[in-house]
């Protein structure tokens, strides 16, 4: 059988220290039922599977102790000001605008369809793949495989290389063009292969959705997904705000809405556009503690966060949007702020714990809920509260939790 081929030389090489299941070869062999239960044949398995071997030259893989780390996620691992700079936003933005033209017609026939501006798939595009210039270098079906059996979301990624076998038997995408980012995520869209099952949409026609070669056909799955995660039309992503003086930065939770009228009547004002309606429940965002603009996001900010988690995605993303249909610059400059590592963060995520003023996953991001503890200690410090992790506030967090001392 062919299956012997995959089975020798470094398909059995083992996860160090980790709890990976065993050696590659094992976990193939195990995988196999599965992937003929999905509906792949036996003939794409042995074919597929001949010579697979893991990539361990991915990043975030768990070999040996987990360490939390911002490899290969600068929406981690840059300041504010570097992920959103204005001058690589407006260059970014100018192409955008250049294909809404280019594709007028099919973007208002996938606004119609699924109800989300055709600026936002836009953005999403040239985010995710700089409009297709960059769609991944690595082996998808490798590179799921290995994270299957070696990653931090072993169960996650398990499914998606069964997806991507049955995309190949279905004759989805061939072998070669079946490029990935270190992740697994592919194509213009960069969706992982059970994303495209439940997404993926044959916008121009010929019989199959696209999302590899097809700009509209990603741009229509990109809306699709969004669609799919709750998007509500004519509802913007945000609106950027004006904080009034001495306002409090630990009232930034994205758990604790509140109408627009409660906003305005404690002194917010919208900046670059129209207030919101009376009724809407917006929440703080407040992505560089008081470093930088405020916002108050809705719904449709979360959505967009299902499509990446990260703050700075999700504002990289509605800014540029608001930028392809004409916009400016956010109205407040970011403030310079460092970013912490991930390990510093991961720490401080623990200490935050210690002092019952965190109960979210230990994750080593600087996400909502971090900040808000962040301000949280601050304020019962009686420190600077920014909410920002600063070099000061990760030494007097470390020291409280040492002492054991409760804010």
């Amino acid at each position: 059988m062919l299956l012997a081929a995959a089975l020798v030389g470094e398909t059995r090489a083992r996860a160090a220290g980790g709890d990976a299941g065993g050696d590659f070869a094992s976990f193939l062999v195990a995988m196999r039922p599965k992937a003929l239960a999905l509906g792949v044949s036996a003939a794409t398995w042995e074919r597929e599977i001949a010579g697979l071997t893991p990539d361990l030259s991915l990043p975030n893989l768990d070999r040996g102790p987990r360490k939390p780390s911002h490899a290969g996620q600068r929406e981690f691992s840059a300041t504010p000001a570097q992920y959103l700079s204005d001058r690589a936003m407006a260059a970014t933005a100018a192409k955008g605008a250049s294909l809404a033209a280019r594709y007028r017609p099919q973007l208002a026939a996938i606004e119609q369809r699924f109800g989300v501006p055709g600026e936002v798939a836009l953005a999403i595009f040239g985010r995710e793949t700089g409009y297709g210039a960059n769609t991944g270098k690595y082996d998808g079906l490798r590179t799921l495989a290995t994270q299957a059996w070696t990653g931090r979301r072993r169960e996650t990624f398990a499914q998606e290389f069964l997806y991507a076998l049955k995309m190949l038997d279905d004759g989805v995408v061939s072998r070669p063009a079946m490029k990935s980012s270190w992740a697994g995520a592919m194509g213009l869209t960069q969706m992982l292969p059970s994303q495209y099952y439940r997404y993926g949409v044959d916008l121009d026609g010929n019989g199959r959705a696209d999302i590899w070669t097809s700009v509209p056909d990603a741009l229509a799955s990109i809306a699709n997904h969004l669609r799919g995660e709750g998007w509500r039309p004519g509802e913007r992503w945000a609106y950027e705000v004006a904080p009034p003086a001495r306002a409090d930065c630990t009232m930034a939770d994205p758990d604790a809405p509140r109408p627009w009228t409660q906003w305005s009547a404690a002194g917010y004002r919208p900046e670059n556009g129209p207030a919101p309606g009376r009724g809407a429940q917006l929440a703080l965002l407040l992505p560089a503690g008081v470093h930088g603009p405020g916002f108050l996001v809705g719904a449709n900010y979360f959505v967009l966060k299902a499509y990446n988690f990260s703050d700075l995605y999700v504002l990289y993303v509605g800014h540029l949007a608001d930028r392809i249909a004409g916009g400016g610059p956010f109205a407040t400059p970011w403030g310079k702020v460092a970013q912490p590592s991930a390990g510093q963060l991961a720490a401080m995520q623990r200490d935050l714990t210690r002092l019952g003023l965190y109960r979210e996953k230990i994750d080593g991001f600087a996400g909502m809920k971090t900040r808000l503890a962040v301000g949280a200690f601050q304020k019962a410090s009686g420190l600077r509260t920014d909410c920002w992790p600063t070099p000061e506030t990760l030494k007097a967090i470390s020291a409280a939790a040492k002492q054991g001392a409760t804010p």
